[in-house]
């Protein structure tokens, strides 16, 4: 069976390779954007892309499949384009690709930035919060579709104002542009078909954040009701964070499991799950300050509250171990070869452990922290309440 798709990258210039041509030649029907119509030359019927664009995409996938359709996108479609759009809905035999040189790989070639060491950041149509987990010292940013004086702005709230912007505009064409400055002092206005190139400097005394499991409490904006560091990085541990899968973070409190699950890479899925609004709002907050905004929140009682959430991968169980049926609803929800995780520091979510312990099988642990603190005029220990864990895979 033939490709009856084809999508096409397009440079600032216009120019098309010989098969995008002839591709155009045979088209029933051309979508794209106002800017990529007029690049193009072409007798077939002419569609323009909506804002939202996702219900054309979805009527040309579920729509009649007997004609030549031809789709135009910005550069590479496949590097945070409409191509990526696409073929998460259909199958690689349905369309064919022909891509041009992406934003992202002209800015580094005119930055003299080798790409593997370059972090692609894509804020269209998107929260710019979602480049906070990738500030880190000497890193280097490509963002697409970002305001420069925005990103300017950002990385100066998060003590990261020396850091050096390079605005790209209009790549590839005559009227390409750029200017450079200093996030804390930029001025520069953003125009058109631009893409934002940051060095990432840190201010004197600033504490950068790992994506590495193991926060500072401090990173959290918290009521008390939370994990603690040392703990919080052993429970990650357990959980394993993998690039895709999802997590149930029950009985969320301030989030900080689900959020650390979230940083731990960009397709990492996280649900919190809590039951009282103030934490609800405490955790959508910080998941945008810790940049991952799209952390999905539920406020509901349990067990009701995890009635229709899609099956996770992982789950952590930080409260409500005692709940009737909240540990069996969970197990049977995870997937095969999923991990489940609790933490409890009162004697009876202790009993509750050890019952499902026996019955799963897993592993119990007691975990202790101690932290220096002053006493007097000298330094003493003082102990943190005691948590057991109980980490168990599913067959």
């Amino acid at each position: 069976m033939k490709p009856w798709l084809t999508i096409i990258g397009i440079g600032e210039d216009g120019e098309l390779s010989v098969e995008a041509r002839a591709a155009l030649a045979h088209a029933d029907l051309v979508v794209g954007g106002e800017r990529h119509l007029g690049l193009v030359a072409t007798t077939a019927e002419r569609r323009i892309w909506p804002s939202p664009m996702l219900p054309l995409v979805d009527e040309i996938v579920a729509g009649p499949r007997d004609r030549k359709l031809v789709v135009l996108a910005s550069g590479d479609p496949m590097l945070h384009g409409v191509g990526a759009t696409f073929a998460a809905r259909l199958d690689p035999a349905d369309y064919r690709v022909i891509p041009q040189v992406s934003a992202f790989s002209l800015a580094c070639a005119r930055l003299g930035w080798p790409q593997a060491a370059v972090t692609l950041v894509s804020a269209v149509g998107r929260p710019l919060d979602l480049m906070r987990p990738a500030v880190q010292p000497g890193r280097r940013l490509v963002i697409y579709g970002a305001v420069a004086a925005e990103v300017a702005g950002l990385l100066t709230s998060m003590g990261y104002g020396d850091s050096g912007l390079t605005l790209l505009e209009h790549l590839g064409g005559p009227a390409e542009a750029r200017q450079d400055g200093i996030a804390r002092h930029w001025t520069h206005p953003t125009g058109d078909l631009a893409v934002v190139a940051v060095t990432c400097l840190a201010d004197t005394g600033t504490r950068p954040l790992s994506t590495l499991a193991g926060l500072p409490d401090e990173a959290f904006d918290s009521d008390g009701q939370m994990t603690k560091r040392e703990v919080r990085a052993a429970t990650l541990a357990r959980l394993v964070p993998l690039p895709g899968q999802l997590l149930w973070d029950v009985g969320a409190g301030t989030g900080t499991i689900g959020i650390e699950w979230s940083r731990a890479d960009p397709s990492c899925l996280a649900i919190a799950i809590e039951r009282r609004a103030d934490r609800v709002e405490r955790i959508a907050n910080n998941a945008r300050m810790l940049g991952v905004p799209s952390l999905q929140v539920i406020e509901g009682e349990l067990p009701g509250a995890l009635d229709g959430l899609p099956a996770p991968d992982a789950i952590f169980i930080g409260g409500g171990i005692g709940t009737e049926r909240l540990v069996e609803l969970c197990w049977t929800a995870l997937k095969p070869g999923g991990r489940l995780v609790a933490n409890v520091v009162t004697i009876g979510g202790e009993a509750s452990l050890a019952h499902w312990h026996q019955k799963l099988g897993g592993d119990l642990t007691r975990i202790s922290v101690a932290r220096a603190r002053a006493v007097g005029g000298m330094l003493g220990w003082k102990s943190l309440a005691p948590v057991t864990q109980w980490a168990v895979v599913k067959p």
